[in-house]
């Protein structure tokens, strides 16, 4: 029986987006202006959720965890992508590889998670107007989110350690800006085809059991709100619903583009584009989402500028 040799991957080479040094800073100062834009469109969607009593809802206790994840996803790809772009090697550890990959999968589960979460509430507030607050109560929400956060770190276990455990081989050049499964499965010395399967049946699980929570909750959603006899009442309704579904479609469609599609028909650079729009713009467009279409929202920043939302904050 024959064993064979396999070259011991300490670090990897991050290829990332772009090769020339003139698109590098171009796309530098891009990214650092989304990451500025992102921290504080979140943190501040977050502080005006703590600050006004009046966004002390389900609905607005499951945003401001949204924007934490969002906070998360994206310091945990951002950062080391802009080092990248200003050096010349672009080098990371296993361990610190392995370490983001297990962040970006826990936080992107979660992400799933919330999102079905916030469409259940809208059905519940919607649809059973009289047993919200008993359904929706503060203990529930905080068990529902406590849950989600749970299950990702679980999820990211057990996916983080069957690929780290896989061999590689002398080539440690991952075509990607971030430690993601694709390429890294394409690194490895050992038929991946199970592990690949493995983590498929997890992505799947998660993105289309999210989304079939989502799909059944609006579509309730949308019988009730059309029985509805109040014009002013049913455009509330739609136009909350509206900043939801906006969110959900975008991360969506990147998210099963890809992950659910065929291996044999990936596209590195095809996947990095979409990747980047996950993990670097979403992140940024979600505040400017749930807040440009929300009155509520929009009120509470009103207050918060003129200083009638101060107090309530010191």
């Amino acid at each position: 029986m024959t064993k064979t040799n396999y070259t011991l991957v300490t670090e990897f080479i991050l290829l990332g987006l772009v090769d020339t040094l003139e698109l590098e800073s171009i796309l530098f100062s891009l990214f650092f202006l989304i990451y500025t834009l992102t921290l504080s469109g979140n943190v501040g969607m977050i502080l005006l959720i703590r600050t006004d009593s009046r966004l002390h809802t389900p609905m607005y206790f499951f945003l401001a965890n949204l924007s934490f994840v969002d906070i998360c996803c994206s310091s945990n790809i951002t950062p080391k992508m802009l080092v990248d772009l200003l050096s010349e090697e672009k080098t990371i550890s296993f361990a610190g590889c392995f370490l983001q990959m297990y962040f970006f999968i826990a936080l992107a589960t979660t992400e799933c998670l919330l999102f079905g979460l916030m469409a259940y509430d809208r059905y519940v507030a919607i649809c059973n107007p009289l047993l919200y607050p008993l359904v929706m109560s503060r203990t529930v929400c905080l068990k529902m989110a406590a849950g989600a956060f749970t299950a990702g770190l679980l999820n990211s276990m057990v996916d983080t350690s069957y690929i780290s455990s896989l061999p590689f081989c002398s080539s440690n050049v991952i075509h990607h800006f971030f430690c993601d499964t694709p390429p890294l499965f394409k690194l490895s010395c050992s038929d991946t085809s199970l592990n690949e399967s493995i983590f498929s049946t997890f992505a799947g699980v998660n993105i289309v059991g999210t989304l079939l929570v989502i799909l059944t909750s609006y579509t309730y959603i949308l019988f009730c709100i059309f029985r509805m006899h109040s014009g002013e009442v049913r455009h509330k309704a739609l136009s909350t619903c509206a900043s939801h579904l906006t969110a959900i479609i975008l991360f969506y469609s990147t998210a099963i583009y890809t992950y659910l599609r065929p291996s044999s028909s990936y596209s590195l650079d095809q996947d990095k584009v979409a990747s980047v729009f996950y993990t670097v713009v979403i992140p940024m467009l979600n505040p400017l989402i749930y807040s440009l279409r929300n009155k509520e929202v929009k009120k509470a920043l009103w207050n918060l500028v003129t200083k009638k939302g101060i107090p309530s904050f010191l």
